[in-house]
């Protein structure tokens, strides 16, 4: 399988890291080793002083497609769930400098945190799901859909010109304004809603 990301997806978060506003997804791909299933602890890598969290809804692929139509993206998932896109911001900044593909910080092992799934039949609209983060107890980052640049169906149309899309693929779809640094510790705990779907520790 693939972890499929989207970045620069919430306004907010583009003017926290001063990056200019996408006209169009910005993708970029994490391997399956990235993966942090089951309330796994993450352990804080050696090469990099300032990995920051970001917390994303994340959607299940449930059949294969390509060049699907915004109108049939609906199609191809049926649930949605909650992850942490780690980043290694100091490592992420200097290959920006240099003008270099940043894959190094940000699809390295356990960078990709995920937890419980939800049906979307659970979800009264799509387009205005709430979901949160908290470090310790204290909130950190607070989204919702209906501030997305680009909607579910718009990422799926988007990325699938690109990838085929398989069962099982993940996509995650971005993160709201709030990312910070997270050090050894740090007890991670991400909502939807009112519900806790994520549940891990920094080591």
């Amino acid at each position: 399988m693939k972890i499929i990301c989207i970045g620069r997806n919430y306004a907010a978060h583009i003017e926290e890291l001063k990056n200019e506003k996408p006209g169009k997804p910005v993708v970029f791909l994490k391997p399956d080793t990235a993966l942090l299933k089951g309330g796994a602890p993450f352990f804080h890598p050696d090469f990099s002083e300032n990995i920051h969290h970001e917390v994303e809804l994340v959607l299940k692929i449930s059949k294969e497609g390509k060049y699907v139509q915004p109108q049939f993206a609906h199609r191809y998932f049926e649930e949605i769930g909650l992850g942490i896109d780690f980043t290694a911001r100091d490592l992420q900044d200097q290959c920006k400098a240099k003008g270099l593909p940043w894959e190094i910080a940000k699809a390295f092992n356990g960078s990709a945190p995920i937890g419980d799934f939800k049906s979307v039949s659970d979800f009264a609209d799509l387009k205005d799901i709430d979901f949160h983060l908290e470090i310790n107890g204290e909130l950190k980052q607070k989204g919702n859909t209906s501030l997305m640049l680009f909607d579910f169906a718009t990422i799926i149309s988007y990325v699938s010109q690109f990838f085929t899309l398989k069962k099982g693929d993940l996509i995650y779809t971005g993160t709201p304004a709030g990312v910070g640094p997270v050090k050894i510790g740090d007890h991670l705990t991400g909502f939807i809603g009112n519900e806790k779907i994520l549940d891990f520790e920094v080591k």
